[in-house]
């Protein structure tokens, strides 16, 4: 028993110290975005960005009529990491200041990534994250349904704040990847006509694709409910319908954050009715998704795979795939080839042929 026990591995004291100090940031992990989202709801990126010059804590607190201790304690934290920043105003006193994180939190700016986190800080997205195990154990229990009594679509269709929020959250997220595109690989563009944007929610991706090309006349199309309310966008028409019965014709198909959401067969069958929606000797289906284990893309690895999780905690199939299980989806749709652009974003550009 003895020589058994001397064979165990005993973690030094460094190691235990070290590994302690570790779980304590998951402890207590959720602190940053719940104070981030309360910065983002107090509107403060907003208000710094707007005064243009550092604020004191007494003008910060007068502008949002509000405590002067507990903001105090709100923008230590967010200083220390690195949110917010102090300048000095005299020599005597300093003043808060905007980085470029916290420009990406204003309400309205042109890069504003704070939609995003509302939605994925909202006690809706959150409450499935809790019933993770239970998916694990049984696949068929969903953590989203168990959470709200049905999936993220049928909850969603009959809830129209949260269709809004997500809608908000996705023109964020679509913002930064149509300027990557546009900057990085504009020829994926070129020579095409008509455009339909599959899933393509209020239309903000199909209006900035638009505005660069202004050639190409778009149809953005998604669910009724959600086209009903969209913005009108000069060169955007919005058609509503399922993707799985069918997609307007277009000399391309544009899919961005689409795919990830739905299993292997139901992306297949999407891309399917894809294929039937171009030319079959000129047409092709654009594809924007993240590939997890791409080397090329590693500084977003972990990120790509929180994603993942993402989709298993919110979705009832979906997943982030390797470059293989999106070869098999693609062959299984009846697509014969397909080429890979990098973006200076987590995503990549596939072009996929029939």
């Amino acid at each position: 028993m003895a020589a058994e026990i001397n064979r165990e591995k005993v973690d030094s004291k460094e190691e235990v110290e070290a590994a302690v100090k570790e779980v304590w940031k998951y402890v207590l992990g959720f602190t940053p975005m719940a104070v981030i989202k309360c910065a983002i709801e107090l509107g403060i990126p907003d208000i710094l960005e707007k005064h243009e010059t550092p604020m004191t804590l007494a003008e910060l607190a007068s502008e949002l009529g509000c405590s002067l201790p507990s903001l105090y304690r709100i923008m230590r934290f967010l200083i220390q990491y690195k949110i917010f920043q102090e300048k000095p105003i005299s020599e005597t006193s300093v003043g808060y200041a905007q980085t470029p994180v916290s420009r990406l939190l204003t309400k309205h700016g042109k890069h504003s990534m704070a939609d995003l986190v509302l939605l994925e800080s909202s006690p809706i997205m959150l409450a499935p994250w809790h019933k993770l195990s239970a998916r694990v154990l049984d696949n068929q229990n969903l953590p989203f349904g168990a959470a709200h009594g049905d999936d993220l679509w049928g909850f969603t269709a009959v809830n129209p704040a949260h269709s809004k929020l997500i809608d908000n959250a996705m023109a964020c997220d679509a913002r930064i990847q149509v300027e990557a595109i546009i900057e990085g690989c504009p020829e994926v563009f070129e020579g095409l006509k008509t455009l339909v944007d599959v899933g393509g929610g209020d239309g903000t991706a199909l209006r900035l694709i638009v505005d660069g090309c202004p050639w190409i006349k778009g149809t953005n199309f998604d669910l009724p409910h959600v086209v009903s309310v969209a913005p009108v966008y000069k060169g955007v028409e919005h058609v509503g319908g399922s993707m799985f019965d069918h997609v307007p014709k277009a000399d391309a198909a544009y899919v961005m954050n689409v795919l990830h959401d739905w299993g292997d067969e139901e992306c297949i069958d999407i891309l399917r009715k894809c294929r039937e929606a171009i030319p079959q000797d000129t047409g092709k289906v654009i594809i924007i998704e993240a590939i997890v284990g791409c080397e090329e893309n590693d500084e977003f690895k972990d990120m790509v795979l929180m994603l993942d999780m993402v989709m298993m905690a919110h979705t009832s199939k979906g997943k982030e795939r390797t470059l293989e299980e999106w070869s098999y989806v693609f062959n299984e749709a009846g697509f014969t080839r397909y080429t890979l652009k990098h973006i200076r974003t987590y995503k990549w550009l596939i072009e996929v042929y029939p």
